[in-house]
């Protein structure tokens, strides 16, 4: 697979792949993608996905801020300024605590995220599991229409 918005995937022995960003409401539904190569860190991909925003977003006030719930890959200095820059109230887990959390308490289990599951959905849409598509175009526009379709369902109207 060549094409733009590709690169070496540093855990499938370098074949070309692709690395998408996604960014859910706290039900799962789609609000922004971006799509980059396997071989970009998630943190480089933090302003494009914001920026992508598709939603009217309320202003945050005190009493109703808005939250941003990322995983430890997103522990930066960078990513916590672009978020406030942004509005958001960040929260973001530190490197190395969890385990040391876990080995304090051996009961808690792991914290799934939502975006996890809408991962999940999306990866059952073969053409983006495998990207079929050369080029970035016509693979974003796949993935929009996806998202549409996933914010469709979760409305109850499609089953």
């Amino acid at each position: 697979m060549a094409g733009k918005k590709t690169g070496k995937n540093p855990t499938d022995r370098a074949k070309s792949g692709v690395k998408r960003s996604v960014l859910t409401d706290a039900n799962g539904i789609p609000l922004a993608v971006a799509v980059s190569g396997a071989n970009t860190h998630d943190m480089r991909m933090t302003q494009e996905t914001v920026e992508n925003i598709q939603a009217k977003r309320p202003k945050p006030t005190k009493k109703k801020k808005q939250n941003m719930c990322l995983d430890k890959g997103y522990d930066f200095d960078e990513v916590r300024d672009l978020l406030k820059e942004f509005g958001y109230t960040e929260h973001i887990p530190k490197r190395g605590e969890d385990a040391k959390r876990i080995k304090k308490s051996a009961r808690k289990k792991a914290r799934r995220w939502v975006v996890e599951r809408t991962h999940s959905w999306m990866n059952r849409f073969r053409g983006l599991l495998i990207r079929w598509s050369k080029k970035p175009e016509n693979y974003i526009a796949l993935l929009h229409m996806v998202c549409a379709l996933i914010t469709w369902r979760s409305t109850g109207l499609l089953r």
